[in-house]
């Protein structure tokens, strides 16, 4: 980690001298005769032109890459990622045998390598017992089988390597999509910069699931979307090419997670905005039907037709509403200000994010006062570079089209929320959907932080007469510098697993079975979806590496609609073993059978709360 720090504050500083140096290509909203834009910092003026963008788009990736590759694998993997390798090996979770007791080995047969699966197996094992279309599994299934199992399981690390590298390969992507955008590189760059130190960019690819290659269809969508809106404003035909490229993203998008959808649907509604826009200004209905208009109506259709494909599959998806369960239910109280708090808790974290989910109250304090400091002073500077950005002609209907995705986007997931009783809020990983139309935001306003425009420059009074852009002394440059900073120190909370923490905490809950039951152990647990039998793969496969319990068993007690199957299931498994064991009862929500309470049950209260598991442990002597 030291060697990391070193290299990445290297990074830092030869990055900001050359984008300084850069600069000088790309000037928007500033005094182009400016002494200051015409200096060059140490040897960079001797690079050739052409070759300053491509460096800093380098540069920006290895720093990228490197943060979503330090600690890839430190973190134990939790239930979806679970599915995730399951499903990528064309195996499946209904070989884990239900209501009997089982070795930890037969717990993990499904992440074992399967030679004879093939990609038909992928696709078939996903539409009867998943929720998600196949394209990143198939994905998944081809790249694993270019790594060797580790200790005759799935590797994790490869599972994890390909969003990892998917991910770094949003930065280019989202350089693009900013320069097209507002037709600067130095936005293009800002932007850039900000994906590569994202705390939320970094926690979705240090996850072995989809969302990576999600967010790479957003951004290849919202570029097309960004273009189609040139050409709208110019009254121009769209090109063929970007017709067809346009319904080729879609279609991946959807086939890659249902709820890209959303990003089309907040598309649809900026282009209702650009419509109406337009009959206001020309007052001609026929208008909606010219060239450019009537594209993207090609658009449209291809993209409709490429989601009606995958409704068969989910209309005959038996487990899709016991998969969902845990997104739905009902609030009382302040409960119905919840989703609030999350929405508002995720647009943070995509640009900050310290170590207030830390247990230690020393950690988190200090962590919140200076996260709390942070945005009082860079939310005024970020939100006047973006009203700068909309007294200028070329940039507002950009503005407003980033601005109208990421509303729009929002408003679903409250309509979803609060009057569907989905609550879209509870995942933050959901939130993919505008993510980088965020990023872009912020790399438009970092852009006049960069060369801010003589209006917006005040002078202090003082000894030095600092040149500042807002209220505490610090120049533009400065600005953009601390506000990348601290992404990147939010992106080192998030591999260290001081933020974004999982969910589950299997390594824990096994050194605390290790520290507790000399004797053999029964892991017992109600089970209604494979999500269950993730949860007690993250036990099993930390017991495997751990290597030192004796004969641990686990037990997966199904239950459909009647609680007292479980009860029934965990009564017949404890009558047929030989004592003593300790039982611990692991997020087990059934009556508890009658053979139990021959056991004495332990004081777990002296004993810690684990992340994931909720459990009751009994002495059966």
């Amino acid at each position: 980690m030291r060697v990391f720090f070193q290299g990445a504050f290297y990074f830092y500083k030869q990055i900001i001298s050359l984008l300084s140096a850069s600069a000088n290509h790309f000037l928007p909203l500033s005094d182009k005769n400016s002494s200051s834009q015409r200096k060059h910092w140490h040897n960079w003026h001797r690079l050739p032109p052409s070759w300053v963008n491509p460096l800093l788009i380098l540069v920006w990736l290895i720093v990228g890459i490197s943060l979503r590759l330090v600690n890839l694998t430190a973190k134990p993997p939790w239930t979806d990622e679970f599915a995730t390798l399951v499903f990528s090996l064309g195996n499946t979770f209904l070989s884990v045998p239900l209501d009997r007791a089982i070795a930890p080995d037969i717990l993990l047969q499904p992440l074992q390598l399967n030679p004879a699966a093939s990609i038909g197996d992928v696709i078939h094992n996903l539409a009867t017992q998943d929720s998600h279309p196949p394209l990143y599994f198939v994905l998944a299934y081809l790249w694993m089988k270019l790594f060797p199992s580790d200790g005759g399981l799935v590797s994790l690390f490869a599972a994890r390597l390909l969003p990892a590298i998917i991910g770094a390969a949003s930065i280019p992507c989202v350089y693009v999509l900013g320069r097209v955008a507002f037709r600067s590189s130095l936005v293009g760059h800002l932007t850039a910069a900000m994906m590569a130190v994202s705390p939320y960019g970094v926690f979705l690819a240090q996850e072995a699931r989809h969302y990576t290659l999600a967010i790479l269809w957003v951004i290849g969508s919202l570029t097309c979307l960004v273009i189609a809106t040139r050409h709208i404003q110019n009254r121009t035909p769209l090109p063929i090419w970007i017709v067809l490229f346009w319904i080729g993203i879609n279609a991946l998008g959807i086939a890659t997670h249902y709820f890209f959808t959303l990003t089309l649907c907040t598309e649809v509604v900026v282009l209702i905005f650009l419509a109406w826009y337009q009959l206001q200004t020309s007052s001609k209905f026929s208008l909606l039907f010219s060239p450019p208009w009537r594209r993207i109506y090609a658009v449209a259709i291809g993209t409709c037709v490429a989601g009606l494909i995958w409704i068969p599959t989910l209309l005959e998806n038996e487990n899709r509403g016991a998969l969902t369960e845990w997104i739905r239910g009902s609030r009382v109280g302040l409960d119905w200000l919840n989703p609030i708090f999350q929405a508002l808790g995720t647009l943070i974290a995509m640009i900050s994010l310290l170590p207030v989910e830390s247990s230690q109250a020393l950690v988190v304090i200090p962590s919140g006062v200076v996260m709390l400091t942070f945005f009082i002073w860079a939310v005024p500077i970020l939100l006047r570079g973006i009203k700068i950005q909309l007294q200028h002609p070329e940039s507002r209907m950009m503005i407003q089209v980033l601005a109208g995705v990421v509303t729009g986007a929002i408003a679903l997931f409250f309509i979803f929320t609060y009057f569907l009783g989905i609550d879209l809020t509870r995942g933050a990983r959901y939130n993919f959907v505008y993510f980088p139309a965020i990023v872009v935001l912020l790399g438009a306003s970092l852009a006049v932080c960069w060369h801010p425009p003589q209006e917006w420059m005040e002078t202090e009074q003082g000894k030095n007469r600092i040149t500042s852009i807002g209220k505490w002394g610090i120049n533009g440059k400065k600005a953009v510098m601390l506000i990348w900073l601290m992404g990147f120190f939010s992106a080192v909370t998030v591999i260290c697993n001081l933020g974004y923490q999982k969910y589950y905490r299997p390594d824990l809950f096994v050194q605390l079975i290790q520290q507790t039951s000399p004797t053999p152990v029964l892991i017992a647990t109600t089970h209604k979806t494979y999500v269950h039998t993730g949860e007690m793969m993250g036990v099993a496969r930390e017991i495997k590496r751990a290597n030192s319990l004796q004969n641990p068993l686990f037990l997966l007690a199904h239950q459909d609609r009647d609680p007292n199957a479980s009860t029934i299931a965990l009564e017949n498994t404890l009558k047929k073993l030989p004592r003593p064991f300790d039982l611990w009862l692991v997020n087990f929500h059934a009556p508890v059978a009658e053979t139990v309470k021959t056991c004495a049950i332990s004081d777990t209260q002296s004993l810690p709360t684990v992340d994931g598991y909720e459990y009751e442990l009994y002495h059966c002597q």
